[in-house]
């Protein structure tokens, strides 16, 4: 009998045990939400009103390897190596010349598309320029990027050098198509002599200077190119300015990128380009004698990105060789730019990422909005106050006995909220739950402190009952 009444109490004690963790989880993931930063769902039926109805949210593609769906293009086009066949010599060694390119022998061969092959292979492939035998001429190259669609960069672009990394770059965008260019970052080994600039690094930039174009010295050392081949293109790092070194702020990110235009756009192109100035020339004047020891050569690209959909599609999709947005939320176009026809009842807008963690999502709405139609609180967002009527006396008619205010809000009654005042506001504990359209799995505040007691109580009753050992 003793036995059965020590299980029993350690049964119940296991019992308190796991709810007080499930409490605790709980309480970290409501301050912590899991799905900051990935809006990955568009819609999903709620009941309203006895009813199943879409409840409709901000969302974006995931981000993935960009690189997969590019055109590339060189200028001048007859840059690239081995038409006629030349040998190379290594850059600190000028007595070591095995390296040979030809373009009519597949192993010798380095055309543009090894820039974006898969990495680890064994021997390394890589795309290489001819040699600098024009010298004085400069050795230039424009290596363009072309998606014909809008992106949006989420990681650091990484460019990969296999001869010395170059003593002049810059890394420039283009927001239409190429028509026109503008710089994202200079890289020199001497900004001052190459662009009368300033050197500067990321780190040195704040809030309010993170989208300066700056000129940084930090990958131009060419010399020692087998242990310094990459350069970089610092975009978590200026993400971090604003959501803190390890981006866990994201909620102050967002809130940036809805209302800063100008932010939005520098992490938006439509194509990239690498204009290579002057290679590597090592830690000596240039060789005239021997100029096969000046080149370039790129193993590798990384962009990393998505779509850029206007938060209004959670897919983009390469078909025929050309991306598109899966379009959303009544909206139409390769970026979702625009309403559907039909679905012109109010000037369209994208998506917002406020309120994290499921933003709105801005819906167009039928031409003919009737009474059996309404818009609910998640198709529409503070965005659009600015761009069309919020509300009027016709088609988006205040509700629960809310007034039109100049167009632009409603003035609830008391016990409503929502803009078109269509959510019954919460009151005392029930607040929290009702903040959420998913039903929640936790317990409320209320329900969670007895655990919680309970489970400071555990080594006091375990030492009474003699099951320390436990």
């Amino acid at each position: 009998m003793r036995h059965q009444k020590k299980g029993a109490t350690m049964y119940l004690l296991l019992v308190f045990v796991l709810q007080a963790l499930w409490v605790s989880w709980c309480h970290a993931t409501q301050h912590y939400p899991a799905s900051w930063g990935h809006y990955d769902v568009c819609k999903s039926q709620v009941y309203a009103e006895d009813r199943l109805a879409w409840h409709y949210m901000a969302c974006q593609p995931e981000a993935t390897d960009m690189t997969k769906y590019l055109t590339v293009s060189l200028d001048p086009p007859n840059i690239t190596c081995g038409d006629p066949p030349e040998m190379y010599c290594a850059l600190e060694n000028p007595y070591m010349c095995n390296n040979e390119c030809d373009a009519d022998t597949e192993e010798l061969a380095h055309p543009p598309e090894l820039m974006f092959d898969s990495e680890g292979r064994n021997p390394t492939t890589f795309w290489q320029s001819t040699s600098w035998k024009k010298y004085p001429k400069p050795l230039q190259v424009n290596i363009t990027l072309s998606w014909n669609k809008t992106i949006e960069l989420t990681d650091d672009i990484v460019l990969t050098f296999e001869s010395g990394r170059p003593e002049q770059l810059v890394l420039e965008k283009s927001l239409d198509y190429g028509r026109t260019w503008q710089p994202y970052q200079f890289y020199a080994s001497d900004c001052l002599d190459a662009f009368t600039m300033e050197p500067k690094a990321v780190h040195q930039l704040n809030p309010s200077t993170m989208l300066e174009i700056i000129c940084t010295e930090a990958y131009s050392t060419g010399y020692v190119w087998k242990y310094d081949k990459t350069v970089r293109f610092e975009i978590k790092d200026r993400f971090a300015l604003l959501a803190g070194p390890r981006l866990h702020n994201m909620a102050s990110l967002y809130g940036q990128l809805d209302t800063t235009k100008n932010l939005r756009d520098f992490f938006t192109l439509t194509d990239l380009r690498i204009r290579l100035l002057r290679p590597a020339t090592g830690a000596t004047m240039v060789d005239e004698n021997n100029l096969s020891r000046y080149f370039y050569a790129i193993s590798d690209i990384k962009v990393q990105g998505r779509c850029k959909c206007n938060l209004h599609a959670n897919s983009c999709v390469f078909d025929k060789g050309k991306l598109g947005c899966e379009c959303e939320h009544n909206t139409t176009g390769p970026d979702c730019a625009r309403c559907k026809r039909h679905y012109q009842g109010r000037a369209w807008s994208m998506g917002s990422y406020l309120p994290i963690p499921k933003g709105t999502a801005n819906i167009c709405i039928l031409n003919n909005l009737g009474t059996s139609v309404r818009p609910n609180a998640s198709s529409l967002g503070a965005a659009n106050r600015n761009q069309a009527r919020v509300c009027d006396n016709v088609l988006l008619r205040c509700q629960n006995g809310g007034v039109c205010h100049h167009h632009q809000r409603c003035q609830c009654l008391a016990g409503f909220g929502g803009i078109l005042c269509e959510k019954a506001q919460c009151q005392g504990d029930s607040c929290e739950d009702l903040q959420s359209s998913q039903p929640s799995l936790c317990p409320p505040p209320a329900a969670q402190t007895l655990p919680l007691a309970l489970l400071s109580l555990i080594p006091s009753l375990l030492a009474t009952r003699g099951l320390t050992s436990l």
